[in-house]
């Protein structure tokens, strides 16, 4: 039996960066009613919370980085953990793969570092616009082909195939099931008792652990569609 219901945010619940729907904010608030449910994301938490409209929901960002709960309307970090990444060595190899590449030409910042340590190589630049950057690369076609270089290149570092244009790297201990299965243990919850809803499992997607380590899981296919793929779990008992 099903006790803690598990989010991913862009591609699940949402198009890439854009707000949840009226529609996706009903479908949490009747699953709440069933189920306790949260959010595991790529992003920070604030980030994530933000772009759901600041939806009443506990959040594990940064791949399990970070927590974060709201209580009385107010976000609020309950942990965080911090690495101090080798920027130089981050610049070199990034530097190296847009010359084999082919990504010479991109807006900004090539390599942007997050507070919290994480690390995040977007091909068209930091500051690439919305659109652009969701028209780039949908289907991870592009980037599974640098994919094999990339994990080898960075043996001690989590590499995920993030958003639509970028590459995500943390330290090798953080990601996506593992942050969920600490949460779980500090909570009450078994294994079997977890649903995790999300949308790249396949190898270097940000779900990819959840599928590796035998969680269950749903794969939405198109996000627009989420509501209706999981109206089943409001009529189980």
């Amino acid at each position: 039996m099903k006790r803690l219901i598990c989010f991913d945010l862009d591609g699940t619940l949402s198009q890439h960066k854009t707000p949840i729907t009226q529609e996706v904010r009903t479908m949490l608030d009747r699953l709440s009613e069933k189920y306790k449910i949260m959010m595991v994301g790529a992003g920070n938490a604030p980030r994530i919370w933000n772009q759901m409209g600041q939806y009443p929901i506990d959040i594990l960002g940064n791949y399990g980085m970070q927590e974060a709960v709201v209580r009385d309307g107010e976000l609020s970090i309950v942990r965080e953990d911090t690495v101090v990444p080798d920027k130089e060595m981050f610049l070199e190899k990034c530097a190296y793969l847009r010359e084999k590449y082919g990504y010479t030409e991109y807006y900004g910042d090539s390599v942007e570092f997050h507070p919290a340590g994480m690390v995040t190589f977007c091909l068209l630049g930091t500051p690439a616009p919305i659109d652009e950057k969701i028209a780039f690369d949908p289907t991870r076609e592009k980037r599974r082909v640098l994919y094999p270089e990339v994990l080898e290149l960075f043996p001690d570092h989590s590499v995920f195939i993030g958003g639509s244009s970028s590459f995500d790297f943390t330290p090798k201990q953080y990601n996506k099931y593992d942050a969920i299965m600490k949460y779980a243990a500090e909570n009450g919850y078994s294994k079997e008792e977890i649903l995790y809803v999300g949308d790249d499992f396949e190898d270097g997607g940000g779900d990819s652990h959840i599928r590796i380590y035998g969680m269950d899981y749903i794969c939405i296919d198109d996000y627009r569609t989420t509501p209706e793929r999981l109206a089943f779990l409001l009529d189980r008992p």
